[in-house]
Parts: C-alpha cells; sequence; structure tokens
C-alpha cells in the first residue's frame, strides 16, 4: 500500500542525525527512576546537529512530494518555525534570565490580529524546578532548565536556524548540549507553515494545511537507529511523536490522509502531543490556536 501524503510529510520533517558515543555525564537508570551517572559511555546525537539540520530547509522551505487525486505529483514546501521547546537537565545550567515578552493572556494568536494587538514572543529560563507549573513527573526527571514558546502569529517569526541563533546568544548551551544529557521530559516542536507548491495550482484543496510536529530530544526514546552499510557512520531518526494540523478540513484532509488509516494516524498523534503536554505542565499557544481552529466548520476556516 502506498503511504499517505501526511506519512510522506512526517517522514520528511524527521530528522536524520549523526548518532554518536562518547563517555559523559547522563541521565539513565532503571524502572523510570532517572539520575546522574558518572562518565559512562553512551549513544547520543548533538543539538547543534539537530539545528544544522534544519538550516536548509529554513533558507530555502522543505520541500515534500504531494500525490494528487489524479496521480500526478507537486511538491509543497514548508517553512519550519520553533513553535515551543523545553529542556530538563540533571543541574541548572544558567541562572535564572527575566521573563521576556508581552503580558497578553490570550491562548493563542489570531489571523485577523491587528497591529497593536499582535501577540509578542514569550520565553524564561528557570534555574530550578520549583516551578508550580511542572507537574512532578516532570520534576522528577531533572531541572527545567530552559524553556521558549512562541506567541508571535506565523507573518512575524523568523525560520527556526535562524530563531535558535538569537536564542543560543542568551543560552549558549542550547547548541552544545547532547541529547545524553538531557532527561526523557525534554522535547521540542516544530510549527511547518506552507510557502509554494511547484507546479502551481491555484484552488487545489488542502496546500495551505499547517503542522505542528513534536520530537523528543532525549537519547531515551531514540530507538530508529539506522547502521549505514559499508561504513561505520550511523544515525538516528529523530521521528514525532505528536502532530496537530491547521486548515486540514474535509476536501484539504482527503488530500493528506487519502487512507483509514492514516486518518486514524493523525488523531493518534494528536492525542499524543495532547497528553503529553499535560504530563509535562506546558503551556503551548500554538497547540491551543491549531487545536481551536481544527473544531470549527470548513466554512470558518480562515
Amino acid at each position: 500500500m502506498e503511504s499517505s501524503n501526511l506519512e510522506v510529510f512526517l517522514e520528511a520533517a524527521t530528522p536524520q542525525l549523526p548518532w554518536r558515543s562518547a563517555p559523559m555525564d547522563c541521565f539513565q537508570g532503571p524502572n523510570n527512576v532517572w539520575q546522574l551517572e558518572k562518565k559512562d559511555v553512551v549513544d547520543y546525537f548533538s543539538l547543534e546537529d539537530l539545528w544544522e539540520h534544519y538550516s536548509e530547509s529554513s533558507a530555502y522551505g522543505l520541500g515534500v512530494p504531494v500525490r494528487l487525486g489524479n496521480g500526478k505529483f507537486i511538491t509543497q514546501h514548508f517553512v519550519p518555525y520553533l513553535s515551543a521547546i523545553q529542556i530538563y537537565t540533571s543541574k541548572t545550567l544558567l541562572a535564572a534570565v527575566p521573563s521576556m515578552g508581552g503580558s497578553d493572556e490570550s491562548d493563542s494568536w489570531s489571523d485577523d490580529d491587528s497591529a497593536a494587538d499582535k501577540l509578542s514572543r514569550s520565553w524564561d529560563a528557570a534555574s530550578d524546578d520549583s516551578d508550580s507549573g511542572v507537574p512532578a513527573t516532570a520534576k522528577q526527571g531533572g531541572h527545567l532548565n530552559f524553556q521558549y514558546s512562541e506567541w508571535d502569529p506565523p507573518y512575524q517569526r523568523i525560520p527556526l536556524a535562524d530563531k535558535v541563533a538569537e536564542l543560543a546568544q542568551d543560552y549558549p548551551y542550547l547548541t552544545s548540549l547532547k541529547s545524553a544529557q538531557l532527561s526523557p521530559s525534554s522535547w521540542l516542536s516544530v510549527a511547518w507553515y506552507p510557502i509554494y507548491h511547484i507546479p502551481y495550482h491555484g484552488n487545489l484543496k488542502g496546500t495551505c494545511a499547517c503542522f505542528l510536529t513534536y520530537h523528543s530530544i532525549s537519547s531515551v526514546f531514540q530507538d530508529k537507529i539506522i547502521c549505514h552499510s559499508g561504513v561505520s557512520r550511523r544515525s538516528v531518526a529523530v521521528s514525532p511523536f505528536g502532530l496537530a494540523t491547521y486548515r486540514m478540513h474535509q476536501e484539504g484532509k482527503q488530500l493528506w490522509t487519502s487512507e483509514t488509516s492514516s486518518s486514524s494516524l493523525s488523531d493518534h498523534l494528536y492525542g499524543a502531543a495532547s497528553s503529553w503536554l499535560k504530563q509535562v505542565g506546558a503551556h503551548h499557544p500554538d497547540f491551543n490556536f491549531f487545536t481551536s481552529r481544527s473544531q470549527l466548520p470548513h466554512h470558518q476556516i480562515i
């Protein structure tokens, strides 16, 4: 059976990163009791490699082949944006940084915000795990050392690679940490917004679909290790464990989830994303916006 367009997109949105081994301090332990072990030889990918993976798509867009109903293909291009990230480590890596951005209490941005109402970005870094918004299950996995959530509407954002470079100026560990140094509670969300497709079809339903992918950035949940034949090199596929969609309804949904199985996959990944955000106590504006808009009738989607 041929893969659905949604499955092809998820594969294209999966970073494949060098999988290395080295002695380092890392998170590990039996029975879900995580503790710091000194200088074990562990497998990992680097956050620097992760951000480098997004540099090309940040500059040119990620090209995804999309099969149309008549069997022909277009290539839909998406730009990645850093939507949200939480980094849990075994210890504090950075002193607390004052919260930056707006104080707007709205849960999400809107397509028709006026200039005066545009939400500003907000981020903060925590120096310990005393944040009352984080449940005990997450606290047991380490210190919430850094978190970021994007509040701006898409047209005010800068691509993921540029955003990470900006944040790393104040938080250099964002590029120097390794996945083995992060607790299982560490995660990343990428927002994918379409920019164009080739060849162009002006009235093609579904090509305005937007996606949120969720990825674990800890070594603990990485099990898709790829051994390259003929060479000693290995890589890891950091596959999405969660998904939310926007502007993918009725006719548009048929383009992406033509098979019942892929529609069920979309529902399953959405449920996984929702459960994860509750588990780690994360407020994710993009997820709230995608959820609220996906519940509207098709003719009301702006």
